[in-house]
């Protein structure tokens, strides 16, 4: 379906600023492309400000930088604008001291 390379952020702790690391790169398939459509289209629905969806971990082919994998617990988290259209990021901590590794976000309907 689509291979993604984002701008990835790592936030040590949650008081801490985040800052930027180098790109993270992961493979968008037609199932987890179904699950972010369909949590848009509950969002838009029930108005709730996020949800999270499961991340198959043997599909995504996730690729971290140096020095900031493995990740465990990942999921993609998704919102809405202010437009109603639903954006979505990956979302997921280092395995080595449970810090917040995420990326930017992109536009669902731009992985048709």
């Amino acid at each position: 379906m689509s291979t993604l390379t984002i701008e990835g952020w790592w936030k040590p702790s949650p008081d801490a600023m985040s800052t930027p690391i180098e790109d993270i790169h992961f493979y968008i398939n037609g199932a987890d492309h179904r699950r972010l459509e369909e949590a848009e289209e509950k969002l838009q629905r029930t108005h709730e400000k996020e949800c999270w969806v499961d991340v198959d971990m043997s599909t995504l082919e996730l690729e971290v930088p140096e020095g900031y994998g493995p990740l465990t617990d990942c999921k993609f988290r998704v919102y809405l604008d202010f437009e109603e259209r639903g954006h979505f990021h990956l979302v997921g901590h280092r395995a080595s001291d449970d810090s917040l590794i995420y990326t930017n976000a992109v536009l669902v309907d731009q992985l048709h």
